[in-house]
């Protein structure tokens, strides 16, 4: 799913092709993309995009008139941008947005359709697809630490909480963790001082670092390749590799659709973490310290 870094790229690539550009069309593909009914997508038509933000996860442009189109791209939901003329995208098309100066496609990859359009009326209106998370690159210590502690969960849950934190996701939270040096399971009630600052400036830094390397890596180009795997990254997607750090194999704890990746010699004292399958098929067999995996 594209996280902070990779919306705040799509923003600043979006900005020169769409700002004070007038939407001549606004046409869907497939239809269950377009979440709401009032006001219509026709509506959006004709109005010249006068804001482009982020909120959350979602991508926003702001229409004259006070109309919104959010866009919440999901898990395998991706934007594709052509100049006038130019070839289709490749990939399920599910929107289209034409502008003077190129058309914004909407695709989304696999067959679960997650990824979503909403067109809303009125500040009143998009504060309703505000989760509440806090921005914390805008944000200070003190604030931090009282929304990761306002609820007692994991920090893997408590990072990818939208009503906690905005933009951060399971790739991310998997970087911040490692530079943290901090367990994923790790409750937020069971912090020390220490621990919750060393969290604040890894957090601070993952997300600036990798919004930095993505707009080096995009140019003046629009992100083609938006991915939450990258080879760069020190532990997410990178399960049996070695660390970075301490070269020891990352590990995972997997469940649903997701999986956590974490170093065990970094982050939690070498020991292993149970993943709910693996762990409950071997049962005493399941190894308890990294050093039994080396």
């Amino acid at each position: 799913m594209p996280e902070l870094p990779d919306i705040t790229i799509y923003l600043e690539q979006l900005a020169p092709r769409v700002k004070s550009q007038v939407l001549e069309r606004a046409t869907v593909t497939n239809p269950f993309v377009l979440r709401s009914a009032v006001p219509p997508l026709a509506a959006a038509e004709g109005r010249r995009v006068e804001t482009l933000r982020r909120l959350g996860k979602r991508i926003v442009l702001g229409l004259d008139g006070e109309l919104f189109l959010v866009i919440h791209l999901m898990i395998a939901g991706r934007l594709k941008w052509r100049a006038p003329n130019a070839r289709k995208p490749a990939g399920k098309t599910l929107a289209v947005l034409q502008f003077p100066t190129g058309t914004l496609t909407l695709t989304e990859a696999g067959t679960k359709r997650r990824a979503s359009l909403h067109v809303v009326a009125g500040e009143a209106g998009l504060a309703d697809f505000d989760r509440g998370g806090l921005e914390v690159l805008d944000a200070g210590l003190p604030a931090f630490a009282a929304r990761l502690t306002s609820e007692n969960h994991t920090l893997k849950r408590a990072l990818t909480d939208p009503r906690l934190f905005s933009g951060i996701g399971n790739a991310y939270s998997d970087e911040i963790l490692h530079r943290a040096r901090l367990s994923p399971l790790l409750h937020t009630s069971r912090m020390n001082p220490g621990q919750i600052e060393r969290l604040y400036h890894a957090t601070r830094q993952t997300l600036t670092e990798w919004t930095a390397r993505l707009r080096t890596d995009a140019g003046t180009d629009f992100p083609e390749k938006v991915t939450a795997f990258r080879p760069d990254m020190a532990v997410h997607g990178r399960f049996g590799l070695p660390c970075p750090v301490c070269g020891a194999p990352v590990q995972r704890i997997r469940y649903a659709a997701n999986e956590t990746n974490y170093c065990a010699r970094c982050q939690t004292g070498g020991r292993l973490l149970a993943d709910r399958a693996l762990s409950q098929l071997l049962k005493q067999d399941w190894p308890r310290s990294i050093d039994e995996v080396d």
